[in-house]
């Protein structure tokens, strides 16, 4: 089998597409076309002979043509892998076969398009900056989560008094608009508290002042904005408050301490306990951060062109992650019209910080070590009551582990970038950071 020289009108239609022409001998198709149906020949059943006596001639044919395009289509894959081995190309992804114009009838010519590996050339990341997020854990933080946690436990007595913020009252309502009531505007006994936000201002505060048993009436206009069939309408509004409870925050003691999980009731080791999972949360917070800092550096640092093929993969990868993610919602993602196109932005970005990752690991050899990704795993089952039964349960199966290795290995890039630019320390406010989307 031949392999023709690319051509001058073969050149490729983007930086990275290429083509080939294959010249596979006629001669060649038919000996493994008739290899094939001698190979098949014992098997082939038909009326009025035994098996394995039906004549060749008939047997080419019912499955002449078939094993025609069985041997072409070897003799094609074959002679393309040879190539494009023999040339040192990397291949990106499957590649498509045309038929080619042959002026030897003793020839079967095709063109084969595919796309390869684009060349990462490293960039130099010495003048870079990376902001590392510098703030750290105070009496004042495990104070404030000691009052989340009290506020999480509130219990609620009921007191004869007028409502007011921080109250949780009970209520009947009728909505109405040029005095007919509205689609579903009467509610009976409907419980909140006041100041949590669960409805309109205007409505949530109007019981403060009020007694158990008095009754008043106000107007209420919906912002334009809203997302309710009433935006920018006005309705009347007619409340009756039933009950009024005051909230009780739990005292921090021993009882406490023991409900959040500290056996002995002690305090200061609950206090202890919140201070350690701060700052295991601020360090994965700050890791992230810089993560997200390193690889949008990589991005910017560098400039090539990305396979299409890999793309189109990583975004059909990307829907159905998608579509996996709704079902476990409870969404039915059948009836979600899902195109990769609307994942190809943030396909194209993965693919290429994926081959800059991956040069990186390769030049510097930053393939991740086992006792990296035993301790991950550990990290990991350190959240969880029986940490040893799910560390067996990664390493029970090797499979499980690949996750582990990959983000051992996104580390270690993440470090060494971290030593080739310069990295500086940005105070920040830790309710602000903490609050903030994780990176």
């Amino acid at each position: 089998m031949e392999v023709a020289e690319q051509t001058p009108a073969q050149q490729p239609v983007n930086p990275l597409e290429r083509s080939l022409t294959l010249n596979i001998p006629v001669a060649d198709v038919e000996k493994d076309a008739e290899k094939r149906l001698k190979r098949i020949a014992p098997t082939v059943k038909m009326p009025g002979f035994r098996p394995g006596k039906v004549p060749m001639r008939l047997v080419k044919q019912m499955y002449g043509n078939e094993m025609w395009a069985e041997a072409v289509s070897e003799a094609i894959e074959r002679t393309f892998n040879e190539t494009v081995a023999r040339e040192g190309l990397r291949v990106a992804g499957s590649f498509r076969i045309e038929p080619a114009e042959s002026a030897d009838a003793s020839i079967l010519a095709f063109t084969a398009r595919f796309e390869i590996y684009p060349e990462v050339e490293l960039a130099d990341l010495s003048e870079r900056t990376v902001e590392r997020p510098h703030l750290e854990i105070t009496e004042a933080e495990v104070d404030k989560t000691l009052e989340r946690l009290r506020k999480q436990r509130t219990t609620y007595h009921e007191v004869d008094r007028p409502a007011q913020e921080g109250d949780r009252v009970t209520v009947s309502y009728t909505a109405r608009k040029e005095g007919e009531v509205v689609e579903n505007g009467h509610v009976e006994n409907f419980p909140f508290v006041i100041g949590a936000g669960a409805l309109l201002e205007a409505i949530e505060n109007a019981p403060i002042g009020m007694r158990p048993g008095e009754t008043k009436t106000f107007e209420v206009t919906f912002p334009e904005d809203e997302d309710n069939k009433f935006a920018g309408q006005t309705l009347q509004f007619e409340l009756t408050l039933h009950k009024v409870e005051e909230p009780e925050l739990p005292a921090v003691d021993a009882d406490f301490a023991r409900a959040l999980g500290i056996e002995d009731g002690d305090v200061q080791k609950l206090r202890d306990e919140i201070r350690a999972s701060l700052e295991r949360e601020l360090k994965q917070r700050i890791d992230n951060e810089v993560k997200k800092q390193v690889f949008d550096l990589l991005l910017t640092a560098h400039d090539f062109a990305v396979p299409n093929a890999l793309v189109e993969t990583e975004a059909e990868q990307l829907v159905e992650r998608t579509r996996r993610d709704l079902r476990m919602r409870g969404f039915d993602a059948a009836k979600l019209e899902l195109s990769p196109q609307l994942f190809e932005e943030e396909a194209r970005r993965r693919v290429k910080l994926g081959l800059i990752i991956g040069e990186i690991v390769k030049r510097h050899e930053l393939q991740a070590k086992p006792e990296q990704v035993r301790a991950l795993v550990e990290e990991v089952a350190a959240e969880y009551e029986h940490p040893e039964v799910m560390v067996n349960w990664y390493y029970s199966d090797p499979e499980r582990l690949v996750s582990v290795e990959a983000v051992a290995i996104e580390n270690n890039v993440v470090q060494w970038v971290l030593e080739q630019v310069q990295v500086a320390d940005k105070p920040v406010e830790f309710d602000e950071f903490m609050t903030q989307r994780p990176a």
